[in-house]
């Protein structure tokens, strides 16, 4: 593993993406910053217009942009290769996604999400949940849209309008990515558990070697499994195709505290650590 600072110890690296120009984009929710860093490790700082915006999920966008969620302000980013900001507004927006040629963001304090177009114009779906808090979201290849509803217990296809309970009580779910033969995966913070769901709804769980681990993102990798951050472990674990398998690395600095992760094409694994630092795998 191999560390770079990014922002300072207090900067808080939450949410990164692979960027159209094969950078990592990164979002700094404590310091109100986006970080543009290299494969290479050089890493340039974007200040946003108020440095209490709280930047959290970031996605590489339609337009050849990225995208990112300004939670604490209620807006929505948007930042070129190039570092032009400018930004919108959506209450309360956590997670993105992008689906049919749009951004699509969750409101968390609300039972909706967003379909967002690209000139800003919003228009709200309402869920059939009722204080669910829609956290994460994931764009399947078949059309789908998957969200977790993290205090509703439950994975929603925001499509379809389906809604499909958790077989684990106060199980969590918040990060969530779309598998390659149509099914979603996402991880259960409150019970250390992996999930998957396929498009028909049928649910398994795949408990983790260490229960209170808070599982808190995951990420699909090139050979059909996943990678997902252990917020409370201090590790980042890899999932296999079948679910039979589960791996875990311990990073190397205690209390870390891993966030959003990405996979490059070459494989490798990135991983955001809020305490300003990001760290790749080989």
């Amino acid at each position: 593993m191999q560390e770079f600072a990014v922002g300072g110890d207090t900067s808080g690296p939450y949410g990164i993406v692979v960027g159209p120009d094969g950078n990592l984009w990164c979002t700094l929710v404590h310091s109100g910053q986006i970080a543009r860093l290299t494969p290479a490790g050089d890493v340039t700082l974007f200040d946003l217009d108020n440095p209490g915006a709280g930047p959290s999920v970031i996605v590489s966008g339609p337009d050849g942009a990225l995208w990112f969620s300004r939670f604490q302000d209620g807006r929505i980013g948007r930042i070129t290769v190039n570092g032009e900001l400018s930004s919108f507004a959506i209450p309360s927006p956590y997670g993105l996604a992008v689906q049919g040629g749009q951004l699509w963001t969750t409101e968390l304090n609300a039972d909706r999400v967003w379909r967002v177009g690209l000139d800003g114009t919003a228009a709200a779906i309402e869920l059939s949940t009722s204080g669910g808090m829609p956290s994460m979201l994931a764009a399947g290849e078949d059309g789908a849209l998957w969200c977790t509803l993290n205090q509703g217990n439950a994975i929603a296809r925001v499509d379809t309008g389906a809604v499909y309970p958790l077989p684990t009580e106060a199980a969590a779910p918040v990060g969530i990515c779309a598998g390659g033969d149509g099914a979603a995966w996402f991880v259960e913070i409150g019970a250390g558990q992996v999930g998957r769901i396929t498009g028909a709804g049928k649910i398994d769980e795949f408990p983790l070697p260490d229960r209170g681990a808070r599982p808190h993102a995951i990420v699909a990798d090139p050979a059909g499994g996943c990678w997902f951050t252990e917020w409370a472990g201090n590790r980042v674990g890899h999932i296999s195709g079948d679910g039979g398998t589960i791996e875990t690395y311990e990073l190397p600095t205690p209390r870390s505290e891993p966030h959003g992760l990405a996979v490059t094409p070459d494989g490798n694994v990135w991983v955001a650590l809020e305490i300003g630092q990001v760290v790749r795998l080989r």
